[in-house]
């Protein structure tokens, strides 16, 4: 549907600066909620994934001139995603403090009895190269061809990593307490 709405801009109007800011109106419309979901998944920071995606879309606007095809759209942004979120560890240089532990004061936002936060804790387990093919193909709904496309891997060791992961994270729920208990 987003492609057909992209496609179907007029390539006439007045000025080419107008038909570039209504591509990417649509792409932002479109494509915001995936990528902040997939963000969220890559760093588990709320803040963060808010950032990275608006960033995401800063780099994709200076480069929107430069898509040729509009069914690529959402690859080429979940593409940017991931090297923004690469790129923040590469500028970050975190400041170490001594903190008295003590004073700190306990807070656990979630609720521990839902079988999401159940899960998504399980998923937060698994290491980045199970975690990531999955949530691409679980939450993005990517093809395991689009995922070795986007991870710059064959499309047998996706389907592999794929596999994995979901049997690593069935043996992570099995020995979890039943969260309805």
């Amino acid at each position: 549907m987003v492609a057909t709405t992209l496609a179907t801009l007029p390539v006439d109007t007045s000025t080419c600066a107008e038909t570039s800011q209504m591509r990417f109106e649509a792409l932002v419309h479109a494509y915001s909620p995936d990528l902040y979901r997939y963000a969220c998944w890559l760093c588990r920071d709320r803040n963060m994934a808010e950032d990275l995606v608006q960033e995401t879309f800063l780099r994709a606007w200076r480069a929107v001139e430069s898509m040729r095809d509009v069914r690529a759209a959402k690859a080429w942004l979940i593409t940017i995603l991931r090297r923004e979120h690469a790129r923040q560890f590469e500028r970050k240089q975190p400041n170490f403090e001594d903190v008295d532990t003590h004073s700190l004061v306990a807070w656990d936002n979630d609720d521990k009895r839902t079988e999401a936060v159940v899960l998504r804790r399980a998923i937060a387990t698994l290491p980045i190269e199970y975690r990531e093919p999955l949530i691409l193909h679980v939450l993005g709904g990517y093809s395991t061809a689009e995922i070795g496309d986007l991870l710059d891997l064959s499309r047998g060791a996706v389907m592999t990593r794929v596999f994995r992961a979901k049997q690593k994270l069935r043996r992570i729920l099995e020995d979890q307490p039943d969260p309805k208990a």
